[in-house]
């Protein structure tokens, strides 16, 4: 495929392969961009927000309607792509590409709700004939930075709400999962979108990240990705709007009185889909001692059960990792988790990208595979002995994007959400659950700034304050 800079289709000489992670062959090549690339691209989107600016909220969401009705025509393409390029199942990259209609339903509506509000300056000392009223108006150009593990809901996220809130956007998608981006710009741009108020541009991060991060003319930048990678944007950002969602290593309280059967359930399916590579996938499974032993005992089938292999066939459950290289860090993980006094419940066998779905217990909170973000398919198990321990160990880490607590009891429930440092927080289910039309965003190290389209068009406008004196 071609990127889309300058209002037009541009291809390379030199190109980037895009690999399935299953049998590493070559689904389709793009361009590799340059920083001569990114230059045309923020030039152009100044001139596409000037577009965009001057269209009206009715004309904006008809775009984006328009948009959502192809996406149906093709949600089986789109989908199939997802997982090609990806790794996750069919029925995973099915789900995915339906949850980015959904996403950009929701933001074409939000083209009709940039509301501002009257403001009592009567309410001041001295104040008696100003009238006062704020504006919402487009930050102007906005940078979407996004992920391989959703290649499509994601910057679905990023480009609907910017483009609601009457902004140009450049998308940067990950290298390795490039094209879902580039069929969404080819819907949104026969859709009706002005050809220079979307950009999408191909090529490494290392290389394109700088130019268009620093540049003044980028007025909103939205990242999703590592926390490393995003304290460097941050660093390089300047004075304009940023925000970060970040990754995390989720937290899963069980408590004395939880349904065993329901945690085991939803711990394989908070902990395993997509390949354990989802920034809220259960991670750290923190037992109370009283169910310690029952619960490994419901978990365990649950997640041999997992079936592992070729993501387009028929009752795979789980495909590989994006790279093999991420599998092979997992595996050096938990090796050095079970070096160190862990026990291997099931799992822990590698073949190429695809890692075995793996439990293990008697994990130590200061372990890697418990301290940091392990991004894979593994879930460490660690006791606790009442609520207060609990609470400090699901605190006790640098990031907080989704915590989960498994109980009957409400008291514990509510300390639960009002003490644990997580910007999202559930009860009775595990981590990995989000409703696109929600606020979403993390605390501490997993980020900064909210999703959702409606919180996200908030993040992508500017307020005017007027006074009529």
């Amino acid at each position: 495929m071609k990127m889309h800079i300058g209002g037009q289709w541009v291809d390379k000489s030199e190109k980037i392969d895009v690999i399935n992670p299953y049998d590493n062959s070559v689904v389709d090549t793009v361009p590799k961009g340059d920083a001569a690339d990114a230059e045309v691209a923020i030039a152009t989107a100044v001139r596409g927000a000037r577009a965009m600016a001057a269209l009206t909220a009715y004309e904006r969401y008809e775009i984006l309607h328009r948009a959502v009705n192809l996406m149906h025509e093709r949600v089986e393409d789109l989908g199939r792509t997802i997982t090609l390029e990806e790794g996750k199942v069919l029925a995973e990259g099915i789900g995915e590409a339906g949850r980015a209609i959904e996403t950009m339903t929701l933001a074409a509506e939000e083209s009709k709700r940039l509301y501002g509000e009257t403001i009592p300056l009567d309410g001041g000392s001295g104040v008696r004939d100003q009238f006062g009223f704020t504006l919402r108006v487009p930050c102007g150009v906005v940078l979407a930075i996004t992920p391989f593990n959703f290649p499509l809901n994601l910057v679905c996220h990023k480009v609907g709400p910017a483009l609601a809130a009457g902004n140009a956007v450049i998308v940067k998608p990950a290298t390795d999962t490039p094209l879902s981006a580039l069929k969404l710009v080819e819907i949104l741009v026969e859709a009706g979108v002005p050809a220079e108020a979307v950009q999408c541009i191909t090529g490494p991060g290392g290389d394109l990240g700088n130019a268009l991060c620093s540049d003044s003319r980028v007025r909103k930048i939205s990242f999703t990705g590592s926390r490393d990678v995003g304290e460097t944007i941050c660093n390089v950002a300047g004075l304009k709007k940023v925000t970060m969602e970040l990754g995390s290593n989720a937290p899963l309280i069980v408590m004395p009185d939880a349904d065993l059967d329901q945690v085991a359930a939803a711990t394989a399916a908070s902990g395993f889909a997509n390949a354990g590579q989802v920034c809220i996938s259960a991670q750290r499974v923190i037992v109370n001692d009283a169910v310690y032993g029952d619960f490994i005992d419901a978990l365990t089938p649950r997640v041999e059960a997992l079936t592992t292999g070729n993501p387009i066939a028929d009752g795979v459950a789980m495909g590989p990792m994006v790279r093999e290289r991420d599998a092979e860090r997992v595996q050096a993980w938990i090796q050095d988790a079970v070096g160190a006094g862990a026990r291997l419940v099931t799992g822990g066998e590698r073949d190429g990208a695809i890692y075995q779905p793996t439990i293990l217990a008697d994990v130590d909170p200061s372990m890697k595979i418990s301290c940091d973000e392990l991004f894979g398919p593994a879930v460490g198990i660690t006791r606790f002995d009442d609520i207060d321990a609990a609470i400090a160990m699901a605190n006790d880490t640098n990031y907080g994007l989704s915590a989960a607590l498994f109980t009957e009891n409400i008291h514990w429930a509510m300390r639960f959400a009002r003490e644990v440092h997580s910007g999202n927080i559930h009860v009775n289910w595990g981590t990995q659950w989000r409703a696109d039309l929600m606020p979403y965003g993390g605390l501490k190290d997993s980020g900064m700034g909210k999703e959702g389209p409606k919180y996200a068009v908030e993040e992508m406008t500017e307020t005017k304050m007027v006074v009529f004196h």
